[in-house]
């Protein structure tokens, strides 16, 4: 068994990340032992497809099903299995987030737990500034779709989210966090042009960071590369796979798979490509905040 000893993992690593982990040894232990997934099912009463949730980290897991699991598996060793028990028991607790999940869409709850994980995030945004790097009043404008005066519960309580999620960015390891935007964001009055202006200004402030860079893709080279906002996400952990992440109005996809990792990875090298230079972008938040 290829053993990831939890003790050492990074200090970021949340409960998401420690199931993806659990999962993936999961798998290569019944690949291994040339075990069907249907038969591992089997084994444990359940589905096959809990065992291919349970191997990709999308579902907790039950200490009883991971030991009947490791039996099945011809793994008797008892530092291998005190291994997987311990990161079941690390991986079945609650994320910071888990209080706001009244308000917080299931699909999302996994892409936070990634984030937290992540030591490199890629992001590409036409339409707003990425989450992680709003502002409150912008924030709040867009979860409320322009409305900075709404009192709705549900508004605040994503917006609370979205704050938390920032913690990261000042964190003792925090995340190299490279981000390409349409110059389309920096002329969209989100909430009003006082809050846009707010928002550009914190954006400036951002980029001072060393873990931050900000390119901005112009006007005439709009649309070519990508057509539609997507993320990437990589891990200091190898048991982690790179994460290309998609959103969508009633949920999200979250692409693994080698070719579809290639596809966007090139895709978001063009972008960079066709961006303006972080010098030459922060040129122009200077001029376009000038503007407002």
């Amino acid at each position: 068994m290829a053993q990831v000893d939890s003790s050492g993992l990074e200090q970021g690593t949340g409960p998401t990340a420690r199931r993806m982990i659990l999962g993936t040894q999961l798998r290569r232990l019944r690949e291994a032992a040339n075990i069907t997934r249907a038969a591992a099912a089997w084994e444990i009463r359940a589905s096959e497809s809990k065992i291919s949730r349970m191997e990709l980290g999308r579902v907790g897991c039950k200490e009883r099903d991971v030991v009947d699991l490791l039996t099945m598996y011809g793994v008797h060793d008892q530092s291998e299995r005190d291994w997987a028990v311990e990161m079941v028991k690390q991986a079945n607790q609650p994320g910071w987030w888990h209080r706001f999940n009244d308000t917080l869409p299931n699909w999302f709850d996994n892409y936070i737990g990634l984030e937290e994980a992540a030591t490199r995030i890629r992001t590409y945004e036409l339409m707003f500034v990425p989450g992680l790097m709003q502002t409150e009043s912008y924030a709040r404008a867009v979860v409320g779709r322009g409305n900075l005066d709404s009192d709705d519960p549900a508004v605040e309580s994503r917006v609370a989210i979205r704050m938390r999620r920032q913690k990261l960015l000042n964190g003792p390891k925090p995340p190299r966090l490279w981000a390409v935007l349409d110059e389309a964001v920096l002329h969209r009055p989100v909430g009003s042009a006082a809050v846009l202006k707010e928002q550009l200004e914190h954006l400036l402030e951002l980029i001072k960071l060393p873990n931050i860079s900000l390119q901005i893709v112009p006007f005439d080279m709009s649309g070519y590369a990508a057509e539609s906002a997507f993320s990437l996400l990589q891990f200091a952990e190898p048991e982690l796979p790179n994460i290309a992440y998609i959103e969508r109005l009633d949920g999200a996809l979250y692409l693994e798979k080698s070719d579809e990792l290639e596809l966007y990875g090139r895709t978001f090298d063009r972008l960079t490509v066709d961006a303006e230079t972080p010098d030459r972008s922060r040129q122009m938040l200077i001029k376009r905040i000038a503007e407002i």
